[in-house]
């Protein structure tokens, strides 16, 4: 299965992991790797998880308030934001 980001997408994890790294030295590299698991395990099953709008699923990160927003379609998964669980959901409405 092939795994697509956003360009957004991308620069917000980029940036999450960025900020992480500023908070605590390491802690980026270990959000990232939780945000890879959280992606593996959307490989594996990916209808697994809830519906967040009419094409996108949410997977919910376990140690770190993020989650992660894809569509799964013709064995492709697209994700369409990293977006921490403070965010109002409504500013990605465009991307959508």
């Amino acid at each position: 299965m092939h795994v697509k980001f956003l360009s957004v997408a991308e620069s917000e994890f980029k940036e999450s992991i960025s900020y992480y790294n500023s908070q605590s030295e390491g802690l980026g590299y270990v959000f990232a790797l939780e945000i890879r698991k959280s992606i593996e395990r959307i490989v594996q099953f990916p209808e697994a998880w809830n519906k967040f709008s009419y094409n996108t699923r949410r997977c919910r990160c376990k140690r770190f308030p993020f989650s992660i927003i894809y569509q799964f379609k013709n064995n492709e998964i697209l994700i369409v934001a990293i977006m921490h669980m403070n965010r109002d959901p409504k500013k990605l409405n465009k991307r959508i």
